[in-house]
């Protein structure tokens, strides 16, 4: 190739750039709308009143709310309540809500972890519940099993 040929190609890549640039700049220069953000996972919507009416009250009465080494006295493991001394039924609800997995309800913490490990609960200090057959796990599962999906 002449030095003549290689000096047009060359203007010619510089006049191509210069009138793409423009383009470019125009394309940088205008806000677009953001990119939604990541979806996935499967959410719940749990009934206030029911919890408050069915689950809180069996969550008292096996003592997890109460103060000391339970889930009333300081944040152990994943789990705070409202102490007894000082009862927020909403801030247990929230709370409670965290320990219940949308996408597998009969796995969710607040369920195995009461559970005794022969009938399929989980590691936990305290066993609340024999089996499935306990009206107090029956009270949570129900809860849990009656949550909407949007």
């Amino acid at each position: 190739m002449s030095t003549g040929q290689v000096g047009l190609r060359r203007g010619l890549a510089m006049i191509i750039a210069t009138l793409a640039l423009p383009g470019a700049l125009q394309g940088c220069s205008s806000p677009t709308a953001p990119p939604p953000p990541p979806g996935g996972g499967t959410s719940l919507t749990l009934s206030f009143e029911q919890f408050e009416a069915d689950v809180a009250p069996v969550l008292s009465a096996h003592g997890c709310d109460a103060e000391g080494d339970c889930h009333g006295g300081g944040i152990r493991g994943s789990l705070q309540l409202s102490p007894a001394s000082d009862k927020d039924v909403t801030y247990d609800f929230e709370q409670v809500s965290l320990q219940v997995w949308p996408a597998a309800r009969e796995s969710s913490p607040i369920l195995t972890e009461p559970l005794a490990l022969l009938a399929g609960g989980t590691p936990h200090p305290f066993k609340a519940f024999a089996d499935t057959s306990d009206a107090g796990y029956q009270a949570i599962r129900g809860w849990i099993l009656a949550g909407v999906q949007p």
